[in-house]
């Protein structure tokens, strides 16, 4: 990963990196229909994953502890299979009112606080992925789809 990328991630909202990954795809002269689908994609992602580095309480799709938001974390969430996973534990978390599904301590996950997945539900929804039952799957062209997304951010950062 490029030093840049550290920084962007550093000390920064999303509203910076979404507009960073948007010069780079203009810079880069991507496709439209990549260009089209990186943005809304990260949005999704930081949309979750910011509120839960704010409140100290941010994980790898394994349920590991992490301290702050990298690259390759924000990689590792682009995965779709694991960012379905991460709108579903969050919404389990959200019911319950303590973060579920990770090994964070007791006391931490008593301390989560409800994150609005408004947008990471809409994004899953509008690529057929059923946010009901985790168990079904989503078509696997919607799969492939975000996997060449996810090589495009990869050679954005």
């Amino acid at each position: 990963m490029k030093k840049n990328s550290y920084k962007l991630f550093e000390n920064t909202n999303s509203e910076q990196i979404l507009q960073k990954l948007d010069e780079e795809l203009k810079k880069r002269n991507e496709s439209p229909f990549w260009s089209d689908k990186v943005v809304p994609f990260s949005e999704a992602i930081l949309s979750v994953l910011l509120p839960l580095q704010e409140q100290k309480l941010l994980f790898t799709p394994e349920g590991l502890k992490v301290e702050v938001l990298t690259p390759e974390l924000f990689l590792d969430w682009s995965d779709f299979l694991s960012l379905k996973s991460l709108a579903f534990t969050i919404a389990k978390s959200n019911e319950a009112k303590e973060l579920l599904r990770t090994t964070l301590t007791k006391e931490e996950c008593q301390q989560y606080e409800p994150i609005d997945l408004k947008l990471l539900g809409e994004y899953l929804s509008k690529y057929s992925v059923n946010l009901e039952y985790e168990n079904l799957d989503f078509p696997i062209a919607n799969y492939n789809l975000h996997q060449g997304v996810s090589n495009v951010i990869k050679s954005l950062l």
